[in-house]
């Protein structure tokens, strides 16, 4: 059930009408707030003609203005990439220990780096982190011996998307707190990163609808 102040907002919306991105940015900052700095989210349904959706659909895209989130980088390696991850700002570097701490259950961070040398400790974790999209490969750029370039990348705002199996992407944008023209600037390289990928689907406009929305707010449709 949804609260009040999601119903209220909802409300203010022209049913069915897609706004202009400005627009669209203007009047998701003008719902009531939450007492925290909420996220914001990008909702892209894709034009798949499919019935099933392939699960291997992935990209990624550097944020212009950031994710507004601390995001949490663990590095499984060893030797000089080890140190390079962790002089790279890093903020867990190990080999078994970290693989023994997700068997364990533990699982304190938000992308999973590791080098090609140790794919095969990374292999004996991939049943539990891989349902949970942190299993690392090469198309995704986390297997990798660019090391210290990878974590600066998701330090500084990398984004991975996937599409789901429903034909979906769900993607976090920045916080409400971002300037208009700083949303507006991620919003359009996801965009931009989604329309450029090589998907299986036919040929035309990919994508068919786009909405944007807050933690706890309606989602806005956009034109963009």
């Amino acid at each position: 059930m949804k609260n009040k102040r999601y119903e209220e907002s909802r409300k203010t919306l022209v049913e069915g009408k897609a706004y202009p991105l400005e627009d669209g940015l203007k009047m998701l900052k003008s719902f009531k707030k939450a007492k925290f700095d909420e996220s914001v989210e990008i909702h892209i349904n894709l034009n798949t003609g499919m019935k099933k959706i392939p699960q291997n659909i992935t990209g990624s895209v550097s944020l212009p203005a950031g994710t507004g989130k601390d995001v949490r980088v663990a590095v499984i390696s060893k030797g000089a990439k080890a140190e390079e991850a962790l002089a790279a700002g890093a903020d867990k570097v190990g080999g078994e220990d970290i693989v023994a701490e997700i068997l364990a259950g533990k699982i304190d961070f938000d992308v999973l780096l590791t080098t090609p040398d140790c794919m095969k400790d990374v292999a004996k974790v991939a049943r539990i982190i891989g349902p949970r999209g942190l299993m690392p490969t090469p198309k995704a750029g986390t297997v990798t011996m660019e090391i210290a370039a990878a974590v600066k990348n998701y330090k500084a705002g990398l984004l991975r998307w996937k599409v789901d199996a429903t034909g979906n992407i769900h993607a976090l944008c920045g916080k409400i707190s971002f300037a208009d023209d700083k949303l507006a600037e991620n919003i359009k390289a996801i965009l931009e990163s989604v329309r450029a990928a090589k998907m299986p689907f036919p040929a035309g406009n990919v994508i068919k609808k786009i909405s944007i929305a807050t933690t706890m707010s309606p989602g806005v449709r956009i034109s963009a």
